[in-house]
């Protein structure tokens, strides 16, 4: 089986057709995105307004099930986790029978890597992030780490420099701003100093340093040649916390709760591959979507000959109009396959993945 799936990437290479590399950045507690405020976001802004913005997206109120949602698409009453946050002291982690995104990816074929924040789970090793699929993992296994961004972007610059570029990438970067304690660099508190409060002016630099850190990373993608060929995808954990200044209006309620402030979140998607630009989708999506599309496109291009774009992906991504322009296949061994829910393809098809 692994020979087969690597014959097929050797073909898939030699054909210019490596499947896309996917980078995801998860950010904490961001309630405001690209829709105006004072907070200077000019990367997350143009990166949002270049393709496509979900204005309908849905998360958990907190973050261990929104991660743990968007490591296995199930909902978080299936893996233990709907009651609150992992604590340190907790015996808790996400369940080792369930296969997650970076395992179904790695047998895909994929090189996984994470940065940042894992927050489901180290009581026992089974439950670490290089034991759930992650090739490696420099970060946080809780959520008290100091949240500037910065750091976060060395480990990322130091992966796509050393990663094979005929080898499809799946990046998780999951940042701690911009939940508190409240810090940020001097450099973009300077730009903040009209704002009356001490709080919100540390608020919104670290609203600035994230789009900062994202630059970064764009930056560093285009740099090393991935950006033609990759897929960015960005999401907040939760809402926004009015207690540490975050903002949700003109939604009610805020991170915890579960009001539209606090379970709908900024999210964006973004990609070269994307032909039309400026796409605002009112699609209702949901953190668990992005495991089966994410591997139902993968499938497509790992299994299936290229020749035209006339195939939707399944679930959301095939009501937003601008994915039908990316170069999708058009006669598969199965064409029936396309049509198909991922769950159910995986019990018509289990030896697909």
């Amino acid at each position: 089986e692994r020979e087969r799936r690597n014959l097929s990437f050797t073909l898939l290479a030699g054909q210019g057709r490596v499947p896309p590399h996917i980078v995801f950045v998860m950010v904490e507690d961001q309630g405001i995105g690209y829709h105006g405020s004072e907070i200077h976001m000019p990367v997350l802004d143009q990166l949002a307004g270049e393709r496509v913005k979900l204005e309908n997206y849905y998360v958990q109120p907190i973050c261990s099930p929104s991660c743990s949602q968007l490591m296995t698409g199930r909902y978080q009453i299936h893996t233990g986790l709907q009651h609150s946050i992992i604590h340190a002291r907790q015996p808790l982690c996400l369940p080792p029978n369930i296969p997650t995104l970076p395992e179904r990816l790695r047998q895909a074929g994929y090189s996984t890597h994470m940065v940042g924040k894992w927050h489901l789970g180290f009581c026992r090793p089974e439950c670490l992030p290089m034991s759930c699929g992650f090739q490696s993992f420099l970060g946080s296994l809780t959520g008290k780490t100091p949240t500037i961004c910065e750091p976060n972007t060395v480990p990322v610059k130091e992966i796509l420099r050393g990663h094979d570029q005929w080898t499809p990438l799946f990046l998780y970067v999951a940042l701690q701003a911009v939940h508190t304690p409240l810090q940020a660099p001097g450099h973009l508190l300077r730009n903040y100093q009209t704002l009356g409060h001490r709080p919100l002016r540390h608020y919104a630099a670290m609203v600035s340093g994230v789009d900062e850190s994202v630059g970064m990373i764009v930056s560093e993608l285009r740099e090393r040649g991935y950006y033609n060929n990759s897929v960015l995808i960005y999401s907040s954990d939760s809402g926004g916390q009015p207690v540490s200044w975050g903002c949700n209006w003109p939604l009610r309620g805020g991170k915890g709760s579960y009001w539209e402030g606090g379970v709908r979140a900024v999210g964006f998607v973004h990609s070269p591959l994307l032909k039309t630009k400026g796409v605002v989708s009112q699609a209702l999506i949901h953190v668990s979507d992005w495991y089966p599309t994410l591997l139902t496109y993968i499938v497509l291009h790992l299994f299936v000959d290229q020749c035209s774009l006339i195939h939707p992906l399944v679930h959301f991504l095939s009501s937003i109009r601008s994915f039908s322009d990316m170069p999708l296949p058009c006669t598969p061994p199965h064409a029936s396959l396309i049509l198909l829910p991922f769950a159910l393809m995986l019990v018509l098809y289990p030896n697909l993945l």
